[in-house]
């Protein structure tokens, strides 16, 4: 069975909107390791219209630094599953995921390989109401930002996990991976 993987950047207070994150090298290349242990990813359509308009290469307008290459590349390349009920298509090597999402996503994660990547916030909400969610990886950055949105905001019961791994980055933001317990 494939595991479920959610990865997101928040700041000290919570925030995980991600115009306010601190972009660095040590950041894009660990994102694009873990992209690189999935065999695709999982997104709802919010994080897959913003993450296509940022990487796609022919959206790509603007001139970015070499270090953020390899996870454009990685992400470009990977397959994405969309979790839509508003969107008719999508392309981008992306397939749309409609219906029951439980169901949908067990499948999933029933198929060989290494692995699913979630990212986003509405969605892994979802998925964590359905304990579904395999390993959490919450990089936290040195900043306050004062405002939303937060994580898991209305969560109807608690997650217990465990920390089985800690980095740090150079620009002091720490990723903590954590499993569920029990």
């Amino acid at each position: 069975m494939r595991p479920l993987r959610y990865s997101i950047n928040v700041t000290l207070d919570g925030c995980c909107d991600h115009r306010v994150m601190i972009p660095d090298e040590d950041l894009h290349r660990n994102a694009a390791k873990n992209l690189e242990h999935a065999d695709a990813l999982l997104l709802g359509r919010v994080t897959y219209e913003m993450m296509e308009a940022a990487w796609r290469p022919k959206a790509q307008k603007e001139a970015r630094p070499d270090w953020m290459e390899p996870f454009a590349r990685t992400i470009n390349d990977v397959k994405k599953y969309v979790v839509s009920n508003t969107l008719d298509r999508v392309d981008w090597n992306a397939e749309l995921v409609r219906g029951d999402l439980e169901k949908a996503v067990q499948q999933l994660k029933q198929e060989p390989g290494n692995g699913l990547f979630v990212g986003g916030v509405k969605l892994p909400l979802a998925l964590a109401e359905m304990g579904l969610i395999d390993e959490y990886e919450f990089v936290v950055h040195p900043r306050l930002a004062g405002h939303g949105p937060t994580l898991f905001a209305g969560l109807s019961k608690v997650v217990d996990l465990r920390l089985v791994s800690r980095q740090e980055f150079g620009s002091g933001a720490v990723a903590m991976r954590y499993v569920p317990r029990g």
